[in-house]
């Protein structure tokens, strides 16, 4: 399982990244390099962000998943590749399809199995799931006894209305371990 977010890094940096490059194919290739295609060989490529992705590496991304080849940067010599491919991204790509900043052909390829995972808010069954286990997760990180919630605490986490989903939900409960100075997490901790 190899795991790249394709907005951390600049676009062109990505497409070495993800291919590979040859020694000496630009300034600062020392040495040849596997790209993440190649080291996720029989395993899973996760592409976060994909919505991010330029144009052109759409492309080349396209022509890869059709292909099952890679090219790395530099070299003319294709190489086999037999990964899977999970992308996800936080854009709406119909819409990006629509303002023709993704490549129609390119989501029917990604779009096989998809998962609409909705917001924390409107999943709130989730809510105390996850606080729970973040909660027992921070506290043997910072090597606390664990703590429990509040009532007070736990309203707050039922009515808050995480617009930064899980991500937030999870810098709160560890942000609350941190300052908390007894067993329980009381309201004022967030």
């Amino acid at each position: 399982y190899v795991a790249i977010n394709c907005s951390a890094i600049p676009e062109n940096l990505l497409e070495s990244e993800l291919f590979g490059h040859a020694k000496g194919s630009f300034t600062g290739a020392q040495e040849k390099r596997i790209g993440l295609f190649e080291e996720a060989q029989d395993g899973t490529l996760f592409l976060d962000e994909i919505g991010d992705l330029s144009l052109s590496l759409q492309a080349k991304l396209l022509r890869v998943l059709q292909e099952k080849q890679i090219k790395r940067v530099g070299e003319n010599q294709s190489r086999s590749i037999n990964c899977r491919i999970i992308s996800a991204t936080h854009k709406l790509l119909a819409q990006e399809i629509d303002e023709h900043r993704f490549r129609e052909d390119l989501f029917f390829r990604l779009d096989v199995i998809p998962i609409h995972i909705p917001p924390l808010r409107e999943r709130p069954e989730d809510i105390i799931l996850l606080a729970e286990f973040f909660l027992k997760k921070y506290s043997i990180e910072n090597e606390v006894p664990i703590k429990l919630f509040s009532k007070e605490a736990l309203k707050f986490l039922m009515e808050n209305p995480w617009r930064g989903n899980v991500r937030e939900l999870e810098n709160t409960i560890e942000r609350a371990v941190a300052l908390c100075k007894t067993e329980e997490i009381v309201l004022e901790n967030f």
